[in-house]
């Protein structure tokens, strides 16, 4: 797979995997229909990188027991190095991006006083 794919390529990618796969299988397009409980016309669309829903896609993965794929987006990671210490709790939500500053630029805030990090010590 080429890297920067379109989004309509990397469609039609998942397409030509997912009909390998169900000829590979010898299932026809009606009788995945009627597994994955969809309409063959959804079917058509996934197999021709015409776009589908997650729900299509989800239900075609699983009739041809490729759930796996599912795993493979976006995996958890098993170790958080972050977690391991004492009063760590759970994320319940993303930070923002911190900026860098450069070299000599002052940190203490405009008061003169150092952060709060910098009392704890």
């Amino acid at each position: 797979m080429k890297m920067n794919q379109t989004l309509a390529e990397l469609e039609v990618a998942l397409g030509e995997n997912l009909r390998a796969l169900r000829l590979h299988r010898n299932i026809d397009q009606k009788t995945l229909a009627e597994r994955a409980g969809i309409s063959v016309r959804a079917i058509k669309n996934l197999e021709g990188g015409l776009g589908s829903t997650l729900k299509s896609l989800t239900c075609v993965l699983r009739a041809l027991g490729r759930e796996d794929w599912l795993k493979t987006i976006a995996p958890v990671a098993s170790i958080n190095p972050l977690m391991m210490t004492r009063n760590a709790e759970p994320r319940q939500r993303a930070s923002h991006r911190r900026t860098t500053l450069s070299p000599g630029v002052n940190t203490k805030n405009q008061a003169g006083h150092g952060s709060a990090r910098e009392h704890k010590k």
